[in-house]
This record gives C-alpha cells, sequence and structure tokens, in this order.
C-alpha cells in the first residue's frame, strides 16, 4: 500500500515526444521532474495486491486562505467512505479566502430517487466529509459545500 507519482520508465507506441514549438517546456514537464522516466502528472495508489489506482491529476491546486491543497488529496479522503463512489473537488471564487472548495460526489450504489446513501441523508453524509477531512488533512480543507450528484464530469474542463 503505497502513493505516488505515476512515472512510466519505458516509451510506447502513440507516446507524445514534443509540444508544438516548446520543446523545453515538453522536457521540464514530463521528462525533468524523475530522471528516467516519463512523469504523467498524475498521482497513484497501489494496493498490497499490486493493483494501480489513479487518484488524480498532481497539478490541481486550490489556494485556500494561502494554503496550497490538492484536489486529489482530498478526493483521496473521500473516495475511501462506504457511501461514496467517486469525487471531484473544484475551487470557486470566495469573497475572504480567495478561493473557496465545492465537492460533488457520486454514492455508491444508489437507485435514481433514493433518499437514504447506504444509511445518511445528504446532510449527516455532508457533515462527517466534512469532519473526516477537518481531521485528516485541516480544518481549512473541509468543502464549504457538498453536492451529491448521479454523474461526474470526466475531464477537468467538465
Amino acid at each position: 500500500d503505497i502513493s505516488g507519482a505515476l512515472c512510466i520508465s519505458q516509451a510506447w507506441p502513440g507516446m507524445a515526444r514534443t509540444i508544438y514549438n516548446d520543446h523545453k517546456r515538453f522536457l521540464e514537464t514530463y521528462l525533468t521532474p524523475y530522471p528516467g522516466f516519463f512523469f504523467t502528472g498524475d498521482g497513484v495508489y497501489r494496493t498490497s495486491e499490486g493493483y494501480y489506482q489513479l487518484t488524480g491529476r498532481l497539478d490541481d491546486i486550490i489556494n485556500i486562505s494561502g494554503h496550497r491543497l490538492g484536489t486529489a488529496e482530498v478526493e483521496d479522503i473521500v473516495n475511501h467512505h462506504v457511501a461514496v463512489a467517486e469525487s471531484a473537488v473544484i475551487g470557486y471564487p470566495h469573497e475572504i479566502k480567495g478561493e473557496g472548495k465545492m465537492l460533488s460526489l457520486l454514492p455508491r450504489n444508489i437507485s435514481p430517487g433514493a433518499t437514504a446513501l447506504h444509511g445518511y441523508t445528504q446532510e449527516t453524509l455532508a457533515a462527517e466529509l466534512q469532519e473526516l477531512i477537518s481531521k485528516k488533512i485541516a480544518k481549512y480543507a473541509a468543502p464549504d459545500y457538498v453536492q451529491v450528484t448521479h454523474r461526474l464530469p470526466k475531464t477537468r474542463s467538465g
């Protein structure tokens, strides 16, 4: 059981070889961080059985009241909850903190229209997740809003 950066040791067909008109940026982004490896930009968790789970982009950072927080570390904590299948954390403009945090989650095995989420209401699940994140990371890392949804976008741009 270990987490880290996903890096590839060998080239593969279809691999990017440069960034158009900016080869220096390509080298700095993908080959310099871990010499001898291609850095994908993703975080990964490997189980003791040898299975890999992508945990998210390592460059997705939210700045909350001067604290830099990776979205992947919050999502990783949320995804270990029994009622959560997937989650996404995004930043939004906040008057006081500069940037606030919203958590969207996809519940685990819940039929459309169901009101209970493995014995939780939406409010109790939101409160439990906020408390869990506060304990595991810090109080400032708890999301301002928690939204339960039936679908999550699969790219950063939605």
